[in-house]
């Protein structure tokens, strides 16, 4: 008996059920791997028939086609912690983690509070917010490499991080396993590095402050955007943050400033940070700016942006996949022709296309 049939499947599994978009078609075949062990085996045994394979955890950053999923789609079930919470399951619920982290009294990872999704996924989208990146806290994970077929550990370094990105974003090369982070135990967070933070804790940038009084702030902040889940408000019905802030490369930036600048007004301050090799611009900034604002509706009302935060499309309760790209194909456009900026998805697209 193959270890697919050993930890369980099912067929037709809607998706929906496992994205916290709400939104997916049926997956072919669905399995759940509890263990490391039950993980790797399957992810082993199915590359062995040549079988399409998707990995789902918390489904935060997934938005899969109306058709589903062609393939096996191996839920990623894996829990807990070790070496006093500096290593971390894969499948491990991602806030509860950093509550973990937190109630032990360490510090480095509370900024990052209220995400929503796995402790395996943050490495693969070097997932950020309020100042803080995952690539800033990282130490190495522990890898199956299903060319090779081994399990290893690989230093953060070797991970290619950049903004929202690292080497395995995009590939199906490799399965995380667990993650092992570098944490303070002071009790302390990690300096704050964002205004909005630091404004609402009271303090000066580059303050520390107890990591709980961090965690409470950044929740604050969080659920006033609607990006803390909650199934009675469609506005978390979303992946998050649907497009990345551009970067537009240094010798394209006076440009797309000053086509920027004459759609605005030249008196209008334009919200830019410095990035590597470029100049990072707000998205969701230019969202409105392009006449999209806060609540603007998509095909039938059924999808539509937050009410709370431009830059998340969220699901009214009987939306499509298809309804979905569609208004995040209106958004994109629009950016495009009144700044002539491309503005580009941050989840992953499965079985379907913007």
């Amino acid at each position: 008996m193959s270890t697919v049939e050993t930890v369980g499947r099912t067929s037709g599994e809607p998706l929906r059920e496992h994205t916290t978009l709400r939104l997916g078609g049926p997956a072919r075949r669905y399995v759940v791997a509890r263990t490391t062990d039950e993980l790797v085996t399957t992810v082993r045994d199915l590359d062995d028939t040549g079988e399409p394979v998707l990995l789902v955890a918390g489904g935060s950053n997934l938005v899969v086609g109306d058709d589903g999923f062609d393939g096996t789609v191996v839920r990623v079930a894996t829990t807990g912690t070790g070496d006093g919470c500096r290593t971390v399951a894969a499948g491990q619920d991602w806030d509860a983690y950093v509550a973990a982290t937190v109630a032990a009294g360490l510090g480095g990872v509370e900024c990052l509070s209220g995400i929503p999704g796995s402790a395996g996924a943050t490495p693969i989208q070097n997932v950020g917010a309020y100042g803080c990146e995952i690539s800033q806290v990282l130490e190495s994970i522990e890898l199956y490499d299903r060319r090779r077929r081994e399990v290893r550990v690989v230093p953060a370094g070797e991970l290619g991080f950049a903004y929202r990105t690292s080497v395995l974003k995009g590939t199906d090369g490799g399965v995380v396993l667990s993650a092992r982070f570098r944490l303070t135990d002071d009790g302390l967070s990690a300096p704050i590095r964002y205004a909005e933070l630091a404004r609402t804790l009271g303090v000066d940038i580059g303050a520390r402050v107890p990591a709980a009084d961090a965690r409470r702030a950044v929740l604050e902040l969080r659920r006033g955007k609607g990006m803390v889940l909650d199934p009675d408000d469609h506005d978390t019905w979303s992946a998050g943050s649907f497009f990345t802030n551009p970067v537009v490369a240094d010798a394209d930036a006076d440009r797309v400033l000053a086509t920027i600048a004459d759609v605005v007004g030249a008196d209008t301050a334009v919200p830019r940070y410095p990035a590597d090799g470029g100049v990072k611009l707000s998205a969701a900034w230019l969202i409105e700016r392009a006449g999209f604002g806060k609540g603007h509706p998509g095909p039938g009302g059924r999808v539509a942006l937050s009410t709370k935060h431009t830059l998340a499309l969220t699901n009214r309760g009987a939306a499509t996949t298809a309804d979905l790209l569609a208004l995040a194909g209106e958004v994109r456009d629009g950016v495009r022709e009144r700044f002539g900026v491309e503005l580009r998805p941050e989840p992953l697209l499965v079985n379907c296309v913007l």
